[in-house]
């Protein structure tokens, strides 16, 4: 099936426009204002800055990376256990969940130096950071979807005399699949977030050539064209995170997020 013109110019055209006018209104700012480049260099000067440092960019988008989607996985995995124990029992839910929510709402940074004096400058802590911060959408939304079943059902499945382990696997998790998908595609972006965060902590410290580390690098070294290069590279790895989540929403689990509509919504 052909797209249609205007579905075209949503996806293509809209897109280029908005980044044209971006860099235009930047250009028109330096001129007008006659800033220093140290301040906020050329749009030009950022892309030769991308071009120069490719090879140290890659190497820290890769480290930043796979820190990122351990930290991700290690959420879903251990998100999605609490919720379950969550789902089973109101007690247990008021007991635990507000511990769930400090994780939530304590500043990152604050804990963070805490966390490098427990576990150390190294890979470990950066996970540990970015799982924190990107655990609660997953615990949230799963533990929404695994308690949100219709009435009808579960009455349908006492009828049949289904037990508790029945209703969970073949009920509540079939059913909590969609909501799932939407908290891992919040938690993609602060996984990213949580990642580069842990970076600037533990790569004041260590051998550590995470984008946090880079960007913590040439900032002291005053090159704003590379670092903006570095926030443009830890962008494009905020989308790439989330656009893996599409895709497995999409394919692997299709089967239970096509009735909920959520390819369509993004």
């Amino acid at each position: 099936m052909k797209p249609s013109g205007k579905s075209f110019l949503q996806t293509v055209l809209a897109p280029l426009i908005s980044i044209s006018l971006l860099l235009l209104v930047w250009q028109l700012a330096i001129l007008v204002f006659k800033l220093h480049p140290i301040i906020l260099p050329p749009p030009l000067s950022v892309l030769k800055a991308l071009w120069v440092q490719r090879e140290v960019l890659f190497r820290a988008t890769c480290v930043t990376g796979g820190a990122a989607l351990a930290g991700l996985g290690c959420s879903i995995l251990f998100g999605s256990l609490l919720a379950v124990l969550f789902s089973q029992s109101r007690w247990i839910r008021a007991a635990c969940f507000p511990y769930v929510i400090f994780l939530q709402t304590v500043p990152i940074v604050a804990i963070a130096p805490l966390l490098i004096i427990w576990s150390g400058y190294n890979f470990r802590t950066i996970v540990i950071v970015s799982f924190i911060i990107s655990l609660f959408p997953i615990v949230s939304n799963v533990t929404a979807g695994l308690i949100s079943i219709d009435r009808n059902l579960l009455e349908l499945f006492k009828l049949y005399h289904a037990s508790r382990w029945q209703t969970l696997l073949r009920l509540r998790i079939p059913a909590a699949v969609s909501h799932l998908v939407l908290g891992a595609r919040i938690s993609s972006g602060l996984a990213v977030i949580g990642t580069i965060v842990g970076e600037f902590f533990v790569g004041n410290g260590g051998q550590y050539d995470g984008l946090g580390s880079v960007m913590t690098g040439w900032q002291s070294l005053q090159k704003t064209d590379a670092l903006m290069a570095a926030i443009i590279v830890s962008t494009i790895l905020g989308v790439a995170m989330f656009s893996i989540v599409n895709l497995l929403s999409s394919t692997v689990l299709y089967r239970w997020t096509k009735s909920s509509g959520l390819d369509d919504a993004l």
